[in-house]
């Protein structure tokens, strides 16, 4: 399982095209059956992006539990409202709510990732 933890690479991959394809299917016609497609294949990728960041947890999270842990549960959240803006968009209910949440927690997320030990370093 090397592969999974060695580094962040997968799990970065993972949530990079996880958002491409969640803004994919935000904007596509609501009732398309493309739609339908994309939201299946998003929803495989959320499974990808929790399993990968799930294995990333257990492996480094000795370094600093609390900060992984909050970075695990607003990555979930993340998830989740990225799955609120698609169900209730189809459905035609209000969505303004969850777009708002998404990006708060999508740049808190981001933040704590690429602060944390594991992260990514820019200036490197």
């Amino acid at each position: 399982m090397g592969f999974l933890t060695d580094t962040t690479h997968l799990h970065i991959t993972m949530w990079v095209v996880g958002i491409v394809l969640f803004l994919v299917a935000a904007f596509m016609h609501r009732d398309s059956k493309g739609r339908k497609i994309v939201h299946m294949i998003t929803r495989l990728i959320y499974v990808l992006i929790i399993i990968t960041g799930l294995t990333l947890f257990i492996e480094h999270s000795s370094y600093d539990a609390m900060l992984y842990g909050l970075k695990f549960l607003f990555g979930l959240l993340t998830i989740g409202m990225m799955e609120m803006v698609l169900v209730r968009g189809k459905k035609q209910k209000p969505v303004t709510l969850f777009w708002v949440l998404f990006a708060v927690f999508l740049l808190v997320t981001l933040f704590l990732g690429f602060k944390l030990p594991v992260g990514f370093n820019f200036m490197a």
